[in-house]
């Protein structure tokens, strides 16, 4: 059955509107902030968002287009007011699914709310099906990439997002640590539930664990009422410690006890609380190396070791630096409603030869730069320190394939742009180790026979 998240700030008419559509045969959600339907309502949601347009902290536009960021196929509804009735029509050409205006009958709405449900369960079925069919899903819409890292990286993605095991992701920073446990939440059994991200280096020392169990009201100085830590709010769903190396030594032991147990006590009480939450660890650094050092724990990172996902920096896949720089360039043109600008394929090669100490963050923010002319990409530099040669054939090696990548694949094109001959290119292409379907994405071939 879809569900439906009901957003409104105003209790009493969240309420009265949630018990009216559960009479109506949904299966309904009442939120009183954006910010808990962000929670619930990642890619692989099966339902239908319907918000109010004025309420305090994120409004309804800013719920829409936070939701179309995650996936822009969500139907998301707005309620509005009668002075809002512009605002809500041009909400829909920002992509909601349709807008209703404030009094309505309950009926109404529910006639918008099936229509939404069923576009909703065909998209999420034909995508499942191109997955049957091995065509580009939601995981490679992510996570893309050509080389056998990235292809090996989706492949035991998808293996472990059909368990329900913790998982280790380990990889360097802005390679995309928390878009892989994303992805992994989103194709698990708990999509549908809370994905509760927490940065373990900036928990604050002095409410760590309140932070983290809750407490009950009186558990010490201010705590005048009980209140939900974020463990307990993820029931149901995914929990991510981001950077549990940070952790303090000392609150490593309760979390183990958590993992083995699957229980927590709030602060002030004795009474336990069963938990029914998954839990993601990342790590920028060897644990291993932690062990060794006395900073982390043996017995937790056992633990944690069981099911792993090693997230690689773009310089292990540098043939895919033309074809993701050119998503993100895409994307981010799509986000500040700009037309997509040319890059001539010699720009977008010295992109593939360049240093990125930043990863994927870096690629993308050197995109963003692009897309609003604050970096034309006129000077792109060349690695430095290795002789003449190697730099040639590397510049001539990141030249070709970022043709490829430029052309979609069409070699004809390719050596066209280049102006070399057919034999010349080929010859090149296996000097250099370049296979075409792996700078492109399978549906970008469909061209001459080159």
């Amino acid at each position: 059955m879809s569900r439906i998240l009901l957003v409104d700030d105003d209790a009493g008419m969240r309420h009265s509107t949630a018990q009216a559509l559960e009479l109506a045969g949904f299966a309904v959600e009442p939120l009183p902030s954006a910010e808990e339907a962000l929670a619930l309502a990642g890619p692989g949601f099966n339902g239908v968002v319907v918000s109010d347009i004025r309420m305090p902290g994120m409004d309804g536009m800013t719920l829409l287009a936070r939701l179309h960021e995650t996936d822009p196929e969500i139907p998301v509804i707005l309620v509005t007011g009668h002075a809002e009735v512009q605002l809500a029509v041009e909400a829909m050409r920002r992509g909601a699914y349709d807008f209703i205006e404030k009094p309505f009958v309950v009926q109404d709405l529910a006639t918008v709310l099936r229509r939404a449900a069923d576009h909703r369960a065909l998209v999420i079925e034909n995508r499942r099906l191109r997955a049957v069919a091995g065509k580009r899903d939601d995981v490679e819409a992510r996570l893309p990439g050509r080389t056998q890292v990235m292809v090996d990286l989706r492949y035991r993605l998808r293996a472990i997002g059909a368990s329900d095991a913790d998982t280790l992701i380990i990889g360097p920073t802005g390679a995309g640590k928390e878009v892989v446990a994303r992805t992994l939440h989103d194709i698990s059994a708990r999509a549908g539930r809370p994905f509760i991200a927490i940065n373990c280096a900036a928990l604050p020392e002095a409410l760590i664990e309140s932070e983290l169990f809750g407490h009950e009201a009186g558990a010490f100085p201010g705590a005048l009422r009980p209140r939900f830590g974020k463990f307990e709010h993820a029931r149901g769903g995914t929990v991510l410690l981001d950077e549990i190396g940070s952790m303090p030594i000392e609150l490593q032991a309760k979390l183990l006890r958590v993992l083995q147990e699957r229980v927590i006590t709030r602060l002030g009480s004795n009474e336990p609380v069963p938990l029914d939450v998954r839990f993601i660890a990342t790590s920028k650094t060897d644990l291993a190396a932690a062990v060794a050092r006395g900073t982390f724990r043996e017995d937790l990172y056992w633990r944690l070791n069981v099911a792993v996902l090693r997230v690689p920096p773009l310089s292990a896949r540098r043939e895919d630096i033309p074809l993701l720089f050119l998503q993100l360039v895409r994307e981010s043109a799509a986000r500040h409603g700009l037309a997509e600008r040319d890059l001539p394929p010699a720009r977008l090669s010295a992109l593939a030869a360049r240093d990125w100490p930043g990863n994927a963050r870096e690629l993308r923010n050197q995109a963003e730069r692009f897309v609003l002319n604050l970096d034309p990409l006129d000077a792109a530099d060349l690695p430095g320190g290795a002789r003449l040669a190697d730099r040639m054939a590397d510049y001539e090696r990141s030249l070709i394939a970022g043709a490829i990548a430029a052309h979609g694949g069409r070699l004809r094109a390719v050596y066209e742009s280049l102006g070399i001959s057919r034999k010349t290119l080929y010859e090149k292409m296996q000097r250099h180790g370049l296979d075409r379907r792996l700078i492109v994405l399978p549906a970008d071939t469909g061209e001459d026979s080159d």
